[in-house]
């Protein structure tokens, strides 16, 4: 493998992890806030997928300006789930069957859904940049690719902000540590739910959208995805945003360069593989790891 060839990877599993980090990070907003681990984060995402490709295609909005009106839509969707069903789920500091079970009811939901509304043949969003390449002499970056990591990460970097400078993130940040304190010092622990809700469900979706165009999909398009998630919070940590970032990267990474040697399609081999490693090695996470060796040090 030639110095560019190692580049071209590189950069591609670079521009693969934002879109990961993305994917993953509104599980790790619900599990924090709620102790549900979201099983539903994949048909919200088959969901994404298709309502940008339906803008695009009865109403030829752009793909990327259908991922931003995704984030609306499928928050208030999120919030609404929540009122129908979540809400009257018991309150929890550990996941509990009764989650898992709803959950992967409404994904089977979704998903058949999907099915009867759009049958099982594959789509795909394809439009100018789909083909389109920039190169900086040996180097090519697919110009689809920088598209949906820039978009990726101004979504990260959104959520970011506010989850530090809002009444909302404090809320999100103190529950996540302690919900009982949190009740204690006055946050109404409904509504923040709630809203953490429709913002885990509103990536979900719009995480959806910027995979669609990359891959094609159909009804079943969020299980390989779902599998990814999974590994990526439990690389970085459950509850922890900044250990999403570093576990999309490592996934991505791990992905990428595998393709030198294991056929494309055992790639959820190696996630598989991935999620077991890190549940035996660092279960708790690698940001639980660094931390605990910052108090020891």
């Amino acid at each position: 493998m030639t110095a560019s060839d190692f580049i071209n990877l590189l950069i591609a599993a670079f521009l693969l992890a934002g879109t990961y980090a993305a994917m993953s990070v509104g599980m790790t907003v619900i599990y924090g806030v709620m102790k549900i681990v979201n099983l539903a984060h994949a048909g919200f995402m088959m969901l994404g997928a298709y309502f940008v490709y339906e803008l695009f295609e009865q109403f030829h909005i752009d793909p990327l300006l259908g991922v931003l009106l995704a984030f609306p839509f499928f928050f208030f969707a999120g919030m609404l789930v929540h009122w129908l069903l979540v809400r009257w789920i018991p309150a929890s500091d550990q996941p509990t069957l009764t989650s898992l079970l709803l959950m992967f009811g409404l994904w089977l939901v979704l998903q058949n859904l999907g099915y009867l509304i759009w049958g099982n043949s594959d789509r795909a969003i394809l439009t100018a940049r789909t083909l389109s390449t920039i190169h900086f002499g040996p180097i090519s970056i697919p110009a689809v690719g920088l598209v949906v990591f820039a978009a990726a990460v101004a979504s990260l970097a959104a959520l970011e902000f506010v989850l530090h400078k809002t009444w909302f993130g404090r809320s999100v940040r103190a529950l996540m540590q302690n919900q009982y304190a949190g009740r204690i010092v006055g946050i109404n622990v409904e509504r923040t739910a709630r809203l953490t809700f429709g913002v885990g469900i509103a990536f979900a979706g719009a995480a959806g959208g910027l995979l669609a165009m990359l891959y094609s999909f159909s009804p079943d398009f969020g299980k390989a995805f779902l599998l990814r998630a999974f590994v990526i919070i439990v690389l970085g940590g459950l509850e922890s945003f900044s250990g999403v970032a570093l576990g999309a990267l490592i996934l991505a990474l791990v992905e990428t360069f595998s393709i030198l040697w294991v056929p494309a399609g055992y790639q959820p081999a190696i996630s598989f593989a991935l999620l077991v490693l890190a549940l035996l090695v660092v279960p708790g996470g690698l940001a639980n790891l660094f931390a605990r060796r910052q108090r020891l040090a």
